[in-house]
């Protein structure tokens, strides 16, 4: 019998029909091998961090049941943006079609060339932790030991990291 992890999942858009681009996402995940997904975030418009010359993004959290391990994982998740449309991107941090990051995979710490986990960011990220808090705000930081709701509650005044409920009707 195959193990199954829970594992929560960053998604994106700034290109195109945002919305749409992470339903497709979505579906795409779903369509994985031991792969399902659980949990669906609220999605919210969100403006762009580190590399701000660029339209605002959609975002939201997944929660998966996966039987892959991390690795196999990351490397389904590149295949799915890759399938999405979206191109190697020219700026770290730019425009992409589909984004798809593991935030956290179970309670386990990676620190490795190809994987980190849980994600190094996205402690200092409003548009990880909004929507995660709609799914997971009591999961725990595997190292920090915080909760994701408290996590936000020390970054969600930043006035550089705007994150507003997307109403996609």
């Amino acid at each position: 019998m195959k193990n199954f992890s829970q594992v929560f999942i960053s998604i994106g858009s700034n290109m195109g029909d945002r919305y749409a681009n992470c339903i497709k996402g979505i579906d795409l995940l779903n369509g994985l091998e031991t792969t399902s997904v659980t949990k669906v975030s609220s999605f919210y418009y969100t403006q762009p961090v580190d590399f701000t010359d660029q339209d605002w993004f959609v975002n939201g959290a997944l929660e998966l049941e996966t039987g892959l391990d991390p690795f196999v994982l990351m490397k389904q998740l590149k295949q799915l943006e890759n399938r999405a449309g979206q191109f190697e991107k020219s700026v770290r941090f730019g425009p992409r079609i589909l984004d798809l990051d593991i935030i956290f995979f179970g309670n386990q710490v990676l620190n490795h060339t190809d994987l980190i986990i849980p994600h190094p960011r996205m402690d200092k990220r409003c548009f990880v932790l909004k929507p995660l808090c709609d799914i997971a705000p009591e999961f725990t930081h595997p190292v920090s030991g915080e909760m994701v709701a408290d996590l936000l509650k020390k970054i969600q005044h930043l006035k550089d990291q705007k994150v507003i409920f997307y109403n996609f009707n």
